[in-house]
Formats: C-alpha cells, sequence, structure tokens
C-alpha cells in the first residue's frame, strides 16, 4: 500500500514524498482513512510505528477548510509531556508546509506571554499538556467550545503521571458531537473506562500486542553489582560500536552523576531531566540530534518523547521500577525499521523488575556472557586514556609494568606525598538511594524562628 491510496490531498502526499516516506506504516494505514471519515477511533501501537503521523496527515487535510476565531482553536492535541508536544509540532510543520494552517504549543516552562497572543489570533490546531491547558482555561485565556476534533495521546502515560481527572475534566468543556481519537501502548481498566465514557463508536486498530518489544532490538541483561555498575557501563561502551546511545537512569540525581562522570571520561555526554527548564532541555536535545554530543544519560521524562533518528544503543543504567517503562526506553532505537541494541544493568535486588518485564513483553531478554567482574571497580575519577572510543583492557594492562616501574623508582616515591599534599579535595557526591522529589528551597519563615539570632 501506499500513501496515495489512503485518500490523502496531493499536497499533503507532495510533502509526505519531500520527507522521505513513500509506504505508509500499519497503524498509519489503519487509522487515516478511519480519520478522514470523521470516525472516532482507538489505535493500540508501540513506541516507534508511526503513531504520530496517523493523526497529523489526516488532521492537516480535514482542518484544511474552515476558519478560526480568536481563543477557540479548531482542534486540540493532549500530550503528556513537553517534549511529545513539541514533537507533534514539529510533525505538523513538516508535513503541513503547503496547507496554511496555524498552530499554538502550549507546554510548561516557558511564558505565557507568546502562546496567549498566538491563542488570540485563533489558531488551527492546539497542542498542549494539561496542565498548561487547565491553567490558561482557568484564566480564561482559552474557550474550548469550538474544538471540535480531540487527539488523546500516549494515554497509558497520562495515567501514570495522574492526568487522567484533568482529561475527563477538559472533555466536559467540548462539544459533545466533537471526533474524538486515542492512542495508547497498552489499554489498562482506566483508559478502557475512559473511552467508553468519551469515546462514541469507536474503531479499533491494534497493530501491535500491548506492550510487545520490538523485534528489530537485540535485547540483553548485563550482571553486575551496585558498586560496579559505572565500570561495567563504560565497558559496554568501549566494547559496543556505538553511533548515539541514550541511557535511562531512575532518579534524576543518577542522571546528573553518571552524565558527569561519563564527562570526566571523555565521552561526550550530555543529560535531560525533569529538573531542567524547558530552554535547557531543548538545547540538549539539539546537542543530542546535530551530533555535538553522542551520548545523551536521561531520566523517563525522555522515555517517551524522543524521536531521533538513528539511535543505535539504549542502556538501562538502572532497571525500570515500572515494566511498562522498559518497553518505552528500549522504543528508543530500533525505530523505523532500523536494527537496535538494548542493555540493561541489573543487580541482585533487580530480580522483581526482570521478571516482571519478562512477564508483560512475553520475552525472555538474554543474559550476556562477559569477563568476571573486577576485583575492585577503576575509580570513578580515573579519567579514559583517549577521546572518543577507550583503548580497551589489553591496553590498560600492557601499561601496568610501566606504572609499576615509575612507581619503584625513587624520585616517584619522594614526589608521591607532595601530590597527596597538593590533590584537591573530592567532592561529596549525591547518593542514589536519596528521594529526589524533597525540598531545597529557602527555609519557611515559621521554622526559622530562633535561627541565626
Amino acid at each position: 500500500m501506499k500513501f496515495a491510496d489512503l485518500g490523502l490531498s496531493d499536497e499533503l502526499l507532495r510533502a509526505v514524498t519531500e520527507s522521505g516516506y513513500d509506504e505508509p506504516t500499519p497503524i498509519q494505514a489503519g487509522a487515516i482513512p478511519s480519520v478522514l471519515m470523521m470516525r472516532d477511533m482507538i489505535g493500540i501501537a508501540q513506541t516507534g510505528t508511526g503513531k504520530t503521523a496517523s493523526f497529523v496527515l489526516p488532521m492537516i487535510d480535514i482542518l484544511a477548510h474552515g476558519r478560526t476565531r480568536a481563543l477557540m482553536p479548531r482542534s486540540l492535541i493532549l500530550e503528556p509531556t513537553r517534549e511529545l508536544a513539541a514533537q507533534v509540532a514539529e510533525n505538523f510543520e513538516k508535513y503541513g508546509k503547503y496547507h496554511k494552517l496555524s498552530m499554538a504549543l502550549l507546554i510548561g516552562g516557558v511564558q505565557m506571554g507568546d502562546q496567549i497572543k498566538a491563542l488570540e489570533k485563533g489558531v488551527d490546531v492546539l497542542i498542549a499538556t494539561p496542565g498548561r491547558l487547565m491553567d490558561l482555561f482557568e484564566r480564561g485565556k482559552i474557550l474550548l467550545t469550538g474544538c471540535n476534533l480531540l487527539v488523546i495521546d500516549e494515554a497509558d502515560r497520562m495515567l501514570d503521571m495522574g492526568f487522567i481527572p484533568d482529561i475527563e475534566h477538559i472533555c466536559t468543556k467540548l462539544p459533545a458531537n466533537r471526533q474524538t481519537l486515542l492512542f495508547s501502548a497498552t489499554m489498562p481498566a482506566p483508559i478502557k473506562k475512559l473511552a467508553d465514557k468519551f469515546l462514541s463508536n469507536p474503531k479499533m486498530i491494534e497493530v501491535a500486542r500491548p506492550a510487545s518489544s520490538n523485534k528489530n532490538i537485540t535485547q540483553f541483561l548485563v550482571k553486575t553489582s551496585e558498586r560496579s555498575k559505572r565500570d561495567t557501563l563504560r565497558g559496554l561502551l568501549e566494547d559496543e560500536d556505538i553511533a548515539t546511545a541514550i541511557i535511562f537512569c531512575n532518579r534524576k540525581t543518577t542522571v546528573r552523576e553518571l552524565a558527569k562522570s561519563l564527562q570526566r571520561h571523555r565521552y561526550r555526554a550530555g543529560e535531560i531531566h525533569g529538573d531542567m527548564d524547558q530552554s535547557s532541555r531543548i538545547a540538549e536535545l539539539d546537542r543530542f540530534k546535530k551530533g555535538d554530543i553522542n551520548i545523551l544519560v536521561a531520566s523517563d521524562v525522555a522515555a517517551r518523547g524522543l524521536d531521533v533518528k538513528g539511535v543505535s544503543h539504549v542502556f538501562n543504567f538502572d532497571a525500570p521500577w515500572h515494566p511498562d517503562d522498559y518497553v518505552h526506553r528500549i522504543g528508543r532505537t530500533g525505530r523505523a525499521g532500523a536494527k537496535g541494541r538494548a542493555f540493561t544493568l541489573v543487580t541482585p535486588s533487580d530480580d522483581e523488575a526482570i521478571d516482571n518485564i519478562q512477564k508483560l513483553t512475553g520475552t525472555k531478554i538474554d543474559v550476556m556472557a562477559r569477563d568476571a567482574e573486577p576485583a575492585q571497580a577503576r575509580k570513578d575519577d580515573e579519567p579514559r586514556a583517549e577521546k572518543g572510543r577507550g583503548r580497551g583492557r589489553r591496553a590498560r594492562d600492557a601499561d601496568a609494568p610501566k606504572a609499576r616501574e615509575a612507581e619503584a623508582r625513587p624520585d616517584a616515591r619522594k614526589a608521591e606525598p607532595a601530590r597527596k599534599q597538593n590533590a584537591p579535595k573530592q567532592q561529596p557526591r549525591y547518593r542514589d538511594d536519596e528521594p529526589d522529589d524533597g525540598w531545597n528551597g529557602p527555609m519557611p519563615d515559621f521554622l526559622s524562628v530562633g535561627f541565626g539570632s
């Protein structure tokens, strides 16, 4: 099947062809005709299957006719994260370049001024996260009575993030006879209840078994210990032929520490996590996409929001707490038919999490056989010998006799106390087991009584 067989306009087909696509993916082939026929729809598809284009493309043709009104968007797309919202906006810009459609992006972490100005002019497409949309709605800056097309994307992620009550409230403010599209990788009971309540006789399109992992991704478990995790990860980075890689951690503090550790070892590594403001996150993603850095250390805020071509590897530095997150993490590689490799570092405390992942995906993940773990992991502040790929264990072993010979020289022994005396104090390190949702702001006034006086 070709895109030309789906009933899209010539202008849209031209934009699709110029983007390098000719044949639709299964979810696109199943969803686009139904959306064009103005049917409500439920799409169940795993990440990396072209789901975004399956609603963006028909929406462009549907909205090509009509006019905008101030503060009243004609269509609404709800996304759980800023990154996903920005990704959908990029798709509209890419595929809608031959259509004169206006668009507004409502996300947190940026100033409201420009967003409000865009709404006042009127927009055809409003892409929003629930929190910012509710904020502007309560301020009277947006009206939803003219919105005739609603897309709820990544519904299961919305559930995980606690957005379902907000979505239900938003749905009550929309016209009752609207068209509603719901997309999700899985279909838990609360999402089915949401669909039953707000969708009218929807068509169900399922292109992959829920929570199944991509067959193009080769998966491995790598056994290690908490103490040796970083050493094990660096060994994998040296051994694998890495083009670009994403490393996932469970905690924001771990993301920051691991990124700095890799930088000390001369890896071109960056970081992205929820404590960064939106402009910093966008800047770091741009560096990754441009190739200024080839390793991105991320928290799960990026698991469903990143769509970067050519990611060759995914590393789970921490086994994910929720098995669904495993599917979405490794889905950053092996996209659009490409091959990918995914490694999960596991310690004895991760056994239950790994069992849950294998039950959910129905896949037995192979354990990678590696050399015996070193008796003592290399010091974290020991830099790599070269930029880029490491020299490997053989090169380090070859240098060992030279190091012992240098230590045996009298001048080396004399210089040692001076080096210790002048060595900089090691900075305190965050503990990975610290919660990252504690209060780090100033002391409240009611607690400061009697302090410093």
